[in-house]
């Protein structure tokens, strides 16, 4: 893996996590006295004159305050809520589609609230109508999960076992247990 690629976990002066750089970022934000090397975990690199540790984990002089994240609505956040599970009939598969519970064409809004999972036959069965007029039923009413603003870090914690401390809840994902 090239030095500019390497992953480095960026934690707020709280050692809160922040973001994930690359190595070069890391470098730069060091040197600069913006942040300080917590953990190396991928060796050293070496220069003529000078042995420069690659950092695993850096954190931040300074305390950074920014808004939580709210995470959107997504195709694949609808199925992770629903449990790629078609919200009609019950089948789980992984060839869903998403359904409007109020069509839009009738007033239905795009939200966490109307939006469900379901089966291509039950779509096509309940096609531009309400579930009652179709005579389908809802196996849970739609909802808005809670959002892990730490989802971020996920997809990395499997090969950067150092940075599982400071990310809470890696183990299980949060927002759709």
């Amino acid at each position: 893996m090239a030095i500019t690629t390497i992953p480095v976990l960026v934690l707020n002066q709280n050692y809160e996590p922040l973001n994930v750089c690359t190595a070069r970022r890391a470098f730069v934000l060091v040197d600069r006295g913006k942040a300080e090397i917590l953990e190396n975990g991928r060796g050293y690199l070496h220069s003529p004159t000078t042995l420069y540790i690659i950092p695993s984990i850096i954190r931040l002089i300074y305390l950074i305050h920014r808004p939580r994240p709210q995470g959107r609505l997504t195709r694949r956040d609808v199925f992770l809520r629903d449990r790629f599970t078609c919200q009609y009939c019950g089948k789980h598969t992984k060839d869903l589609t998403l359904d409007h519970v109020l069509p839009r064409h009738r007033g239905g809004g795009h939200n966490w609230q109307n939006v469900v999972s379901a089966c291509k036959a039950c779509n096509h069965r309940k096609a531009g109508r309400t579930p009652q007029e179709a005579h389908m039923h809802l196996i849970r009413d739609p909802f808005r999960p809670p959002f892990s603003f730490f989802r971020t870090f996920y997809p990395y914690l499997e090969d950067q076992v150092e940075w599982r401390k400071f990310v809470p809840g890696w183990e299980v994902d949060e927002g759709f247990a």
